[in-house]
């Protein structure tokens, strides 16, 4: 497997291996890849364990969901309604539906296929987990010269280290959000549905590097900007300020959200973060 790549960096008939720790970061990586996907004229499914809660997840982050389900160009369906039958899982029914995709994908005159797998399904009391590899053995066979990509997703703090390793051969890709600072405490990495960064844990001025460097990355960019601190139980008022900052530095006609509890709210309206053109405090899923 090659090493880390980002999920904006995958191509057609990439075989990617995604291993999570935490729901949003899934979520996130999820919507870019469907995103790009999209974008690129491609069709895309997702096989998620809680398909509505991913459609609307989905919508909140930029994808144009009614459009795109009804056009036939996205589906999100539940894990059960593809690759198992019953309580039961066979690598020859799972292929079967893949390459059902596929054929129907080029029926319907798309350049090509994005499947996302959410690989959850394969912690149930279910018969037939045994032909893991082998499933993703045939997936790297049935990706061969088309223009096929799959996301596998697997929970790497639920699946146990021997399986991830007996299935990480036969992916081309290790898929990873980039990562500023991981401890016990404090998670900053980068989010990329909407762009920006995303914190969790607790902030305080002993990270305060790695944070100027992820905002730094995100200012780079194009476009509007989102600080996902939805998260984070603590933040002190140095990085508070440093975020409110950087929001203040760039171009007057991008835009800036600062996604977070009422209770870190309450730290940058101190600061005078509601008076400032063109950053939002967003508190939930509202403003």
């Amino acid at each position: 497997m090659d090493a880390e790549v980002q999920i904006t960096d995958l191509t057609v008939n990439d075989h990617a291996c995604l291993t999570f720790g935490e729901p949003e970061e899934l979520l996130d990586l999820t919507a870019a890849f469907v995103r790009d996907g999209l974008s690129d004229g491609l069709r895309v499914v997702w096989l998620s364990e809680e398909p509505q809660e991913a459609l609307t997840e989905l919508g909140r982050r930029g994808i144009s969901v009614l459009s795109a389900t009804a056009a036939g160009r996205m589906e999100v369906l539940a894990c059960q309604d593809g690759l198992l039958s019953g309580q039961a899982f066979a690598v020859e029914h799972a292929m079967g539906w893949l390459r059902d995709q596929i054929e129907q994908t080029a029926g319907e005159g798309y350049s090509g296929l994005r499947v996302a797998l959410d690989m959850g399904w394969a912690l149930r009391p279910i018969s037939g987990i045994d032909q893991l590899p082998a499933f993703e053995k045939e997936i790297a066979t049935a990706l061969a010269d088309t223009r096929v990509s799959v996301l596998c997703q697997y929970d790497r703090d639920r699946f146990d280290p021997v399986t991830l390793a007996s299935v990480s051969p036969f992916h081309t890709r290790s898929v990873a959000a980039a990562t500023y600072h991981s401890s016990p405490l404090l998670r900053i990495c980068r989010q990329y549905a909407p762009p920006g960064i995303r914190l969790a844990g607790q902030m305080d001025r002993t990270a305060e590097e790695p944070l100027r460097m992820a905002l730094t990355e995100a200012i780079r960019g194009e476009g509007d900007i989102t600080v996902n601190m939805a998260e984070l139980a603590f933040i002190d008022l140095s990085s508070a300020r440093m975020i409110l900052d950087a929001a203040r530095s760039i171009a007057p006609d991008r835009k800036v959200d600062l996604r977070c509890s009422r209770l870190t709210a309450s730290r940058f309206v101190l600061l005078g973060a509601g008076g400032v053109p063109g950053i939002s405090l967003v508190t939930g899923h509202g403003r």
